[in-house]
């Protein structure tokens, strides 16, 4: 198995975590028990009031159930609508992360080039690290916020306890940063710092070899020069063979003349 096939699986594995990290995050807006209080009033009555950030709810053992929204925001402490914001971005946050990294990943073959896909998986992986920073702000403070009211002797109102929103909001934020770290990871490997090397490295242009007679200051190429030495060498060995058939000619002419005078 090849380097993408490997990328391939965990980005779609990484897609996975995200989009089931994002669904829970998002469960937890119509989730009306982000904290929760009993109050026993008598042996055969309880009364159970849960709250979460829109709206305030009771109810009894006989399953009346009753829940009204908070009736200002201007009224609400400043806290509250920090966490409705950061909650919301989040959600934003997240959907756009799952169309760029549709658009991104190597399985769905939407984009152009592998550079260009990865950068738009890198961009994808960000929105979810944002989403799941921003989610995961919210759920916390709200959580210590609800502990610390608790926990305080001096609290003198109703008392809750941190409901099941809250540990949805936590797991959901969770796997939204992990997903967004690896893409994140994945898709700066591939598209940043990939290309960034290759525009860092420069192309070298190996020029031609030229070779300089000692007399003269122009240059003649090596191919030029391979040919002139060609033709010399032929033109010597023409002159050398004709000079061996002439003395060769020369000799045999010589001989009769000796033979007739001895």
């Amino acid at each position: 198995m090849n380097y993408r096939s490997v990328v391939m699986y965990l980005e779609i594995g990484c897609f996975v975590v995200c989009l089931t990290g994002w669904i829970l995050v998002c469960s937890t807006m119509p989730i009306e028990m982000w904290t929760w209080s009993e109050v026993y009033t008598m042996v055969l009555t309880t009364s159970q009031y849960y709250s979460n950030l829109w709206k305030d709810c009771a109810s009894d053992l006989s399953g009346v159930h009753d829940c009204k929204p908070i009736p200002s925001l201007l009224a609400l402490n400043w806290d509250i609508h920090m966490c409705r914001a950061l909650i919301i971005t989040s959600i934003i946050l997240g959907f756009f992360g799952d169309i760029l990294v549709l658009v991104g990943m190597k399985c769905t073959k939407i984009g152009g080039s592998e550079i260009a896909n990865a950068r738009v998986t890198f961009a994808g992986g960000i929105n979810y690290l944002v989403s799941g920073l921003c989610s995961m702000i919210a759920f916390s403070y709200y959580g210590n916020k609800v502990r610390a009211e608790f926990q305080d002797p001096n609290f003198k109102a109703r008392k809750f306890e941190i409901g099941v929103g809250v540990y949805i909001g936590w797991g959901g934020s969770t796997l939204l940063i992990i997903g967004g770290l690896l893409y994140t990871i994945f898709g700066w490997r591939d598209g940043c710092q990939s290309s960034s090397m290759k525009e860092s490295m420069p192309v070298y242009k190996f020029p031609g070899t030229y070779v300089a007679p000692q007399d003269e200051k122009t240059y003649i190429s090596a191919s030029t020069a391979l040919s002139v030495g060609e033709t010399s060498m032929k033109t010597e060995r023409s002159r050398s063979s004709r000079d061996t058939r002439s003395s060769r000619s020369n000799s045999s002419k010589a001989i009769p003349s000796f033979t007739a005078y001895v």
